[in-house]
């Protein structure tokens, strides 16, 4: 479990892909820190375990199904990715709960600014349209966000300075694939 709080932005540093099983190796500082192998670990939004630690990497081991599903599939070296340690039982919930269980990929189809504000539009499969409530949460790459704005094939979430500065977000541009995982309280109303 997870809150989508970011703690730092790590950078891929090798992929060592085969059939059954792709490792990524990813430089880290902040989350290094009493992380050990076994631990989950939020890697663009997707929970990934860790199967190995160097003295500035981790390791994780990545099935075939989560790089098709999910934007780790399109990583390159020297890429970008948010980073964040599991939610300790005695820690604060400043975002809101993120299992690391994406859900499907979003497409972004514009960044504007608006009034000031970064705005990015995403498109999503029209499926999963009924988990997007305005003024919502929702987790892109692994960051908990608020749904500003919901139109007939794109929902909008505003990114504050901050989290433009220590987030994958920085980087991202329209025709880009994101991870979307939608708020777990959401799924839970719409099934019942």
């Amino acid at each position: 479990m997870f809150t989508g709080i970011i703690e730092e932005l790590g950078k891929v540093k090798r992929i060592e892909r085969r059939a059954d099983v792709s490792t990524f190796i990813i430089e880290a500082e902040k989350v290094l820190s009493d992380t050990k192998i076994g631990d989950s670990i939020s890697v663009n939004g997707v929970c990934l375990t860790v199967v190995k630690k160097e003295t500035s990497c981790l390791g994780f081991e990545v099935i075939p199904e989560t790089l098709k599903v999910t934007n780790l599939g399109q990583l390159k070296a020297g890429e970008k990715v948010n980073l964040e340690r599991s939610l300790k039982a005695d820690g604060r919930i400043s975002g809101h709960f993120v299992t690391g269980h994406i859900d499907c990929m979003g497409l972004v189809r514009r960044k504007t600014y608006r009034s000031g504000n970064l705005a990015f539009e995403i498109s999503l499969p029209q499926q999963f349209w009924k988990y997007i409530l305005l003024k919502g949460s929702i987790a892109v790459d692994g960051v908990s966000l608020t749904v500003m704005e919901k139109k007939s094939n794109t929902f909008t979430v505003y990114i504050i300075p901050y989290t433009l500065k220590n987030t994958v977000f920085n980087f991202r541009q329209p025709a880009d694939k994101v991870n979307i995982e939608f708020d777990i309280l959401t799924k839970a109303a719409s099934v019942a």
